[in-house]
């Protein structure tokens, strides 16, 4: 930072040949600058010489001043500027901006120092690592880095993503912050959470989420072990990619209604596998594919490789404007550059699958995939719930710093309706959540797959209502900014945009409300009014 300067010395420099600025307490020369400004040059001409911190507030993120650091000359003489920087790491200073666990007057009894240092950890490599990629990603609509996802693996983040379990055991994870042994349901929520902090749902999903909702299942339900052992360490090297190959066109939430077909030989060797999936998250990347099809006497999943018979194309979504570009580029561009998220729709034509890559038992595939349902569903749940309490910092900064008719937006009481409404709907569900992660540290796998898919089913529906009701509000609090792509509503508008992929993905609301209902009648006694 150069020398102290006056407020009278700044005010000499107001020509468009010498133009300098004050945003807060900083001096900025943006005489070179002026004619790349994206708002045009003009509107710098107005501020030359002057304190344009009020005005630049109404029309600018911070990070605008963090990317243009080099255009700042100096400091004001005796004066200290008062916006928080945030930097990689820190934690927020707004209320309800991070979980009533991580603020300072509060405490829980779920988190320990472990799950505290994790946090920490975590929060700097995601915003260091991830959330600039997933930035960049979100504008040129192209697939995940390898780069990304092997700095990932060498820091244990892909082994994180599956939850709690054998395949942690003796890895340290973020450079020995924690080790896999330690790593709980709180931790894994932690993770849910610090990873949806990027900013960009369309990546959110391309960052190896098929992954996360598909090698779960492998480790629960392959049979054959050294296959097992394999393609694990595989796929959490990040050197092998799989997805989760379940809905159809035919078949969303229906899942009995699946018409992909495995029929297995006379000698009991080999099924051969045909049909099609759609809207497949990561399968235009895939490796393996975890394979819902229909039997003789039911459903059963099978562990299908990419290979001959196996046919991938990329499906446009509303994810991002980068998503429908990378349909444009499509032809243009190398396989592992193509699209963001990689929604996928895969044909499947006389496929050989092994019978050792049998998942589960025959016909009762049911079983394995609604079982693994719940995983995917609570981490959905802490996803969006996160993105709603982002949305809700956003919110609370932009009412501070918006002035209208002369006063900031937070002085008017409708406001602070819209507000309270949206803390209410984040901190319930956040307990919530928190509520069913614990009975998750008490209960197996098997007693969790009975007990807690009604309950995990609930939170989603309610968690992704409550997104609607967050979105709805959070838009007309930031006006056209809020229905604008880039700037000060970016976040806004992509969440209003992109909030109902929560609704729909895993299960819709009104699938999983029912089944929530449905499994808590299983034990209503024969009470009467």
């Amino acid at each position: 930072m150069k020398a102290a300067l006056t407020r009278q010395e700044v005010g000499k420099h107001s020509s468009p040949e010498d133009l300098w600025c004050i945003v807060d307490h900083k001096v900025y020369d943006l005489t070179d600058f002026a004619e790349a400004h994206p708002g045009g040059n003009v509107v710098l001409e107005q501020v030359a010489g002057q304190d344009a911190t009020t005005a630049f507030y109404n029309l600018h993120r911070h990070e605008v001043l963090q990317k243009y650091t080099s255009l700042c000359v100096g400091v004001l003489e005796n004066e200290t500027p008062e916006v928080i920087d945030q930097q990689p790491g820190d934690l927020s200073q707004v209320p309800y901006a991070e979980p009533l666990w991580l603020t300072p007057a509060y405490s829980s009894p779920y988190y320990t120092d472990k799950h505290r240092a994790l946090r920490k950890a975590l929060r700097k490599f995601v915003d260091e690592h991830v959330t600039p990629e997933a930035q960049e990603k979100e504008k040129d609509g192209t697939f995940i880095s390898q780069e990304l996802i092997d700095k990932m693996a060498k820091e244990n983040v892909l082994a994180m993503r599956l939850g709690p379990g054998e395949h942690l055991k003796g890895r340290d994870l973020l450079s020995g912050t924690m080790k896999g042994e330690d790593f709980d349901a709180f931790a894994d929520l932690i993770a849910s959470q610090e990873l949806a902090r990027t900013g960009s749902r369309g990546f959110q999903d391309g960052n190896m989420a098929g992954m996360t909702i598909s090698l779960t299942a492998v480790q629960h339900w392959l049979h054959n072990e050294p296959l097992k052992r394999k393609l694990t360490e595989e796929v959490l090297a990040g050197k092998k990619k799989m997805c989760l190959a379940i809905t159809e066109a035919f078949a969303g939430s229906d899942v009995q209604g699946l018409r992909t077909t495995a029929e297995l030989s006379e000698d009991g060797k080999t099924w051969t596998v045909n049909g099609t999936k759609k809207w497949i998250t990561n399968g235009m990347f895939s490796d393996y594919f975890v394979t819902g099809c229909k039997t003789k006497k039911g459903l059963t999943v099978l562990l299908i490789p990419r290979g001959e018979g196996v046919e991938t194309k990329l499906i446009k979504t509303a994810y991002s404007t980068a998503a429908v570009r990378a349909l444009d580029l499509l032809e243009s561009r190398p396989l592992a550059d193509r699209g963001e998220q990689a929604t996928t729709y895969i044909q499947f034509e006389n496929v050989k699958v092994p019978a050792d890559h049998l998942m589960g038992e025959v016909d009762k595939g049911m079983i394995t995939i609604m079982s693994n349902f719940n995983h995917e569903r609570w981490m959905m749940a802490c996803a969006v719930i996160q993105w709603s309490r982002a949305v809700l910092e956003e919110c609370l900064k932009w009412s501070h710093q918006r002035l209208v008719f002369g006063k900031p937006l937070i002085s008017q009481p409708v406001i602070r309706q819209k507000l309270a409404k949206m803390i209410a709907l984040v901190e319930s569900h956040q307990a919530w959540l928190e509520t069913l992660t614990y009975q998750m540290t008490t209960m197996s796998y098997a007693q969790q797959s009975k007990s807690l898919g009604g309950p995990i089913g609930l939170l989603k529906f309610s968690a992704t209502r409550a997104a609607h009701d967050i979105a709805d509000e959070s838009t007309n609090i930031f006006g056209g900014r809020g229905i604008t792509v880039g700037g000060m509503g970016s976040l806004i508008e992509m969440f209003h945009r992109t909030y109902k992929f929560d609704a729909i993905l895993g299960g819709t609301e009104e699938i999983l409300a029912d089944l929530g209902v449905r499994q808590a009648m299983k034990n209503m006694p024969n009470a009467k009014l």
